[in-house]
């Protein structure tokens, strides 16, 4: 069995989306071991941060938040898709080419996983590549953006998909990740009436 690590490693001086430093994390040691005996810290942190999961409540009005989420979709086979052929947006046509059945978990492995500065023409997945995901009836859906859309009105991507339900990772580091089948374990935190988490993401090859 190997583990691999496909998250983000939270520090201050992180990427964040779009370079803004309202989402900028900050790590505050409020104890010191030489003055009380232990070390204690406060983590300041936007709940979209970093490699994190999107509750429904992030897009749609009266959706479901975070500590609502299914975890038995969390941790589960997954496969992982290699699009690093791609310089704009993920579409339907591309995703036809790769076999996605009903209730997979697909991972989108693409150039953004080569940089860890925010690159503002990141690659994401369009509405008519979101549509497709949802007529097949994925399960869940991660990619290495720290956003799966791209200054789309509506937030078409992110209503299509999780209107029906369907988990959606933003943040994963798949550099190393060859394309193929794995076993995800990406559990968010029990955040009552939040609208994502940051998760630890793994992937498991048995």
């Amino acid at each position: 069995m190997r583990i691999y690590d496909i998250s983000m490693e939270i520090r201050n001086d992180m990427m964040v989306y779009k370079n803004q430093e309202k989402r900028r994390p900050w790590l505050e040691q409020t104890r010191k071991i030489q003055e009380e005996g232990v070390n204690e810290s406060t983590l300041h942190i936007n709940l979209h941060t970093g490699t994190h999961m999107d509750a429904k409540w992030h897009v749609i009005e009266h959706g479901s938040t975070i500590e609502e989420i299914d975890l038995y979709k969390c941790i589960t086979p997954c496969k992982v898709l290699d699009f690093t052929h791609l310089d704009d947006c993920i579409t339907k046509e591309e995703l036809l080419k790769k076999n996605i059945k009903k209730d997979d978990f697909i991972l989108l492995k693409t150039k953004n996983s080569y940089s860890d500065e925010f690159n503002f023409e990141f690659v994401y997945v369009n509405r008519e590549g979101a549509e497709y995901l949802q007529e097949t009836g994925i399960k869940g859906v991660g990619i290495d953006s720290l956003g799966i859309e791209r200054n789309q009105p509506g937030h078409q991507t992110h209503n299509t998909l999780l209107s029906k339900g369907i988990i959606i990772l933003e943040g994963l580091r798949l550099k190393d990740i060859e394309e193929g089948e794995y076993f995800l374990c990406a559990l968010p935190l029990k955040i009552k009436g939040g609208d994502g988490s940051p998760v630890r993401a793994c992937l498991i090859k048995f």
